[in-house]
Formats: C-alpha cells, sequence, structure tokens
C-alpha cells in the first residue's frame, strides 16, 4: 500500500512520509499478497474461535461415546488380601441358649485372599436410550454452533477487507487534496511575493493545508488497526503485512433479492435458527428422559470368585474353592419425593419456552430482513447519486482551476470547487462502502459464507 500512494502522489508532504515510514503498519515486516478468498479460506482453517467450536464438535461426539457405553457390559476385576494379627471372631459357636453370655471363637487362617470377576450387563433401562438420543441432537448442535461460528468470521474477514480497501482510497484522497492544497498554498505565497494576492489568500490556503494532516493521521492508524484485527481474524501471530490484491468494484447486474424470497432462505439456512428448532427436540427428549426415571431398570449380574485362608503366608499348600452365579438385579422406584414429577413440569416449561423463542427469533428476523434490504436499496440509490456528484466535481474543479489560472476567478472560489471535490469523492466512497456492508450482512443474515462480495 505504501509504494503504491506514494508513486501516485509524489508531491506529497514531509508530514505524511514521516507518518507512513514510522507507522507499524508500514514497518519492515513480512509482506504477503492477499486476495478476499484467500482470507476467507485461511480464516476458517487457522482462526482460534473456529478451532474452540471445532473441538466442541469432538468434545459432544466424544460424550455421545460416552453415553453409548451405558448399554455395554462392564467387567470388573477385584482382589483382596488381609492379614490378621488376630483371627476373626465368630459369636455363637457352642454357646449355651441359657447363658446371658454368648460364646465366641476364632476361626480360619491369619492370611485372607480373593478375587472376583463380574459382570452387569443392562438389559432394560429406557433413560440410557433416551439420554443417547439427547447426545446425538447435542452433538448435532454443536456442528450448528460451529457453522454459525464460521458464518459469523467470514462476515467478520470480508467487513474488514472492504474496510481496509475504502480506508486506503480514503488515504490516497486526503494526500490528493492536500497536494491540490500545497500547489495553492505555493501559488499564493508566490502572488504574495509579488504583490499580486492578499495574504489573507496565503492564511486561507495554509489553514486548509493544516486541517487535512490530522485525517491523513487517523486514517494511517486506522489501517494499522485494521491489519491488527485481520491478521487476530486469520489467526496470524506473526507481524506480516497483508497487501490487499481485490480492489472496490461494484457489480451493476446485482440485483436486490425480495423480501418473502431472503426471510425463506434465511430460515432455512442460518444455523442459529436451526439451533432453535433444534432446542425443541432436546427439550423433548429430556422430558422422556425424566418419565424413564419412573421405570424399572433390568441388569443381568454374573460373578466368579476363588477366595482362600492360610497361614504363614502358605498360599500354595491352601485351598482355592470358587463360588459362581448368575442371576437379574432389578430396581423400581417408588417414590422419590416428587422429583419425577417436579422434573417433568419442568421439562414441559422448558420447552414451551423454546417454542416462544423461536417465535420471537422468527419475528426477529422479519425486521432485520427488512432492515438489510431497505439499506441495500438505500445504499444503492445513494451510489448513483455520489457518481454523478463526483463527476460534477470534477468538472466544476477543473474549470475553476482553469479560470483561476487565467485570473478571472477568485482564490476562494478554488477553494470551494477543491472542498466540494474531496467531499463528493468522500461522499461516494462512504455510499460504496455502506453498499457492501449491506451486501455482507445479507450473507450472514442468510446464512451464506460465500467468499465473494
Amino acid at each position: 500500500m505504501k509504494s503504491t500512494i506514494l508513486n501516485r502522489n509524489s508531491g506529497i508532504t514531509k508530514l505524511v512520509a514521516v507518518i507512513l515510514a514510522l507507522s507499524p503498519l508500514f514497518a519492515n515486516g513480512q509482506k504477503q499478497t492477499l486476495s478476499l478468498e484467500q482470507a476467507i479460506d485461511q480464516a476458517k482453517v487457522r482462526n482460534r474461535e473456529l478451532r474452540i467450536d471445532s473441538l466442541g464438535i469432538h468434545k459432544s461426539a466424544q460424550q455421545t461415546a460416552i453415553t453409548r457405553g451405558l448399554l455395554m457390559p462392564n467387567i470388573s476385576l477385584t482382589g483382596q488380601f488381609q492379614h490378621y494379627f488376630q483371627k476373626p471372631v465368630f459369636f455363637g459357636l457352642n454357646g449355651n441358649a441359657n447363658s446371658e453370655k454368648i460364646d465366641y471363637a476364632r476361626i480360619g487362617g491369619e492370611d485372607v485372599a480373593g478375587a472376583q470377576v463380574s459382570l452387569v450387563q443392562p438389559i432394560y433401562n429406557s433413560g440410557t436410550r433416551y439420554e443417547i438420543q439427547r447426545r446425538k441432537l447435542l452433538e448435532k448442535q454443536s456442528k450448528l454452533i460451529f457453522q454459525e461460528k464460521e458464518v459469523d468470521i467470514v462476515a467478520r474477514v470480508k467487513q474488514n477487507y472492504v474496510q481496509q480497501l475504502v480506508l486506503a482510497e480514503r488515504l490516497k484522497l486526503q494526500t490528493e487534496s492536500i497536494v491540490r492544497n500545497e500547489k495553492a498554498l505555493k501559488d499564493s505565497r508566490y502572488l504574495l511575493a509579488q504583490g499580486k494576492a492578499l495574504r489573507v489568500d496565503t492564511l486561507r490556503a495554509y489553514t486548509s493545508v493544516k486541517n487535512l494532516e490530522p485525517d491523513v493521521l487517523r486514517l494511517t492508524y486506522a489501517l494499522q488497526i485494521s491489519q491488527q484485527q485481520l491478521r487476530n481474524l486469520l489467526g496470524d501471530v506473526t507481524e506480516t503485512e497483508y497487501v490487499l490484491s481485490d480492489s472496490l468494484e461494484l457489480n451493476p447486474s446485482d440485483s436486490i433479492p425480495s423480501e418473502a424470497g431472503t426471510y425463506r432462505l434465511s430460515v432455512h439456512q442460518r444455523p442459529d435458527l436451526q439451533i432453535l428448532t433444534l432446542n425443541k427436540e432436546i427439550n423433548d427428549k429430556e422430558i422422556d428422559l425424566y418419565k424413564s426415571a419412573r421405570r424399572p431398570v433390568v441388569n443381568f449380574v454374573s460373578q466368579y470368585q476363588l477366595q482362600t485362608q492360610t497361614n504363614q503366608f502358605k498360599y500354595g499348600n491352601a485351598g482355592y474353592p470358587p463360588v459362581f452365579f448368575a442371576g437379574l438385579q432389578f430396581s423400581i422406584p417408588i417414590f422419590s419425593g416428587n422429583q419425577h414429577v417436579n422434573r417433568i413440569a419442568l421439562g414441559k416449561i422448558e420447552r414451551q419456552q423454546a417454542d416462544v423463542i423461536y417465535n420471537n427469533a422468527q419475528e426477529q428476523l422479519k425486521t432485520e430482513v427488512k432492515q438489510v434490504l431497505a439499506s441495500l436499496v438505500e445504499s444503492t440509490e445513494r451510489i448513483k447519486t455520489q457518481q454523478n456528484v463526483s463527476k460534477t466535481a470534477e468538472l466544476s474543479y477543473s474549470i475553476t482551476k482553469y479560470r483561476y489560472e487565467k485570473g478571472v476567478a477568485s482564490r476562494l472560489e478554488l477553494v470551494d470547487a477543491e472542498f466540494a471535490l474531496t467531499t463528493a469523492k468522500a461522499n461516494y466512497l462512504e455510499a460504496v462502502f455502506d453498499y457492501l456492508s449491506s451486501k455482507i450482512e445479507l450473507d450472514r443474515v442468510t446464512g451464506n459464507v460465500n467468499v465473494t462480495l
């Protein structure tokens, strides 16, 4: 950007040259040519916010896999060893029933060991089935959240890219204005020295130059900030200076879509609306999950056990009698303090809330669609008007400059014509920026991730 501006404006003031030289935006960092398509592709791969949501998809998938494990058999191997310094006590052996004192004896070995292999296989648990279905919906929701973030990041990259293009054009416009005003100042001083002009003309020209210089500083640092924002969006941690290869172009064949068609497209494509629809399904599964808590749970259980006792750690001579069993285990909820009833009621309230939220989002979408289309129409008409105004202002300045050089027009007329020309071009750039911003917002509203404007 620096070389382009300097080549086109060799007469730029010393202040502007110092700003461009000292600004970190134009420092000796690595330069890279970047088109809008390349910027969007890079943001999709390297943007840190997108990477976070991408990991959220993997996290949700892993949680679904964990829930599926509740239907699979649970096999465990346990073992234990105890050394008794005093053997275990058993009461009631060889006792006298008429005696108040209950006899006891110490039976068994000092060293006790055992091992068990246990199996638990769920047979019926409706809650697990509903939880798996809910987890699948949450996994789908995480993908939609990623898509929503992707739409937002693409729109932000486009907005930043357009903003830099407009800022560069504004900077070029301001430097051209400074060049024109500096020439006028130089002419005024020359005529003043010859006694052919008033001092007030020189003061007016000097004031015009000085009034333009702060705008150059503001635009320069605005470009610097926009470059940093672009690096953040692209996930770039270096100080790369991006040289934008695309230009501000308007396609005259672009047509403004209808409000009804845009609304239908938005409802169909926007990830956030799909998330709200999915939330209603998730609420339904949560209600089913709460209801299933009142149903019985049946498991198949089995265990194979080996145990032994010995003294002085002589396990080689000990016996290892096995114990093996298999059976069914069931649990029937009877009363839980009305928790299940209250949870079901809570789920129904949340379901009603999800309906209201979705309906409200639809109504807000209608307003958003109407606003963005109205902005497109308004900025389109403003562009047409400002194009004509810019051409008129340019012609007016050329005529006034010619008349001034011939001594027919005054210095004040030339200053006014130059100011009108700069203002007309600035207003045209503002109209172009508003138009492209409205197109970007239209893509955001409809959920598009197109790489073109």
